[in-house]
């Protein structure tokens, strides 16, 4: 058996290992983390808060998929044998994509800016959506 046949075959094993420990204690843990909610602090949310949340949310919303978007770029030239023209036009629909997703976060962002509900209201849309 080769070093390389030797390490595979370790990796598998450790990952089969991770995985099935992770199915064992799957149920404990959703018991005793995600559906434990006694101790779990109240934050209230100010409008600052709510700001910074928002800001947070569409900056997210531009940010990742402009990510995801290079490295399928780089992926489809590579399939397509690095064609030039190819490149040209995955970059445009990108730019094409991305600067109107960067217009709608920022439109996004300039209207909730100006909303000057109170905290209180704030704080019960917020505990209305993550319920």
């Amino acid at each position: 058996m080769s070093r390389s046949n030797f390490d595979l075959r370790f990796a598998v094993a450790a990952g089969a290992v991770v995985v099935y420990d992770w199915v064992l204690t799957l149920g404990q843990e959703i018991e005793l983390i995600w559906r434990h909610t006694e101790n779990m602090p109240l934050v209230s949310v100010t409008d600052a808060g709510c700001n910074i949340m928002n800001y947070t949310t569409n900056g997210i919303n531009v940010v990742v998929p402009a990510m995801l978007g290079v490295i399928m770029i780089a992926r489809l030239q590579a399939m397509y044998q690095g064609s030039r023209n190819m490149l040209i036009f995955l970059v445009i629909i990108f730019l094409a994509v991305n600067i109107t997703g960067g217009v709608i976060a920022a439109i996004g962002i300039k209207d909730t800016v100006g909303d000057a509900r109170g905290a209180d209201t704030l704080w019960h849309t917020y505990v209305q959506l993550c319920i």
